[in-house]
């Protein structure tokens, strides 16, 4: 497995990282908003795709 740092932009903090096992290529997204209200209210937003993509890869 390589994990591999591909920084942040915009206006999210933190940053993404690539993911790479076998042949599949995860990014990984750990950042968080910053600045108007409507973005920093996507923090909160429910990531349950993500995780049964995650579990169905690992």
């Amino acid at each position: 497995m390589k994990v591999k740092f591909l920084g942040s932009t915009r206006t999210v903090t933190d940053s993404k990282f690539l993911v790479s096992h076998g042949g599949t290529n995860i990014l990984v997204d750990c950042g968080l908003y910053q600045g108007l209200k409507d973005l920093r209210l996507k923090n909160w937003a429910n990531f349950l795709f993500v995780q049964k993509v995650w579990m169905q890869l690992f």
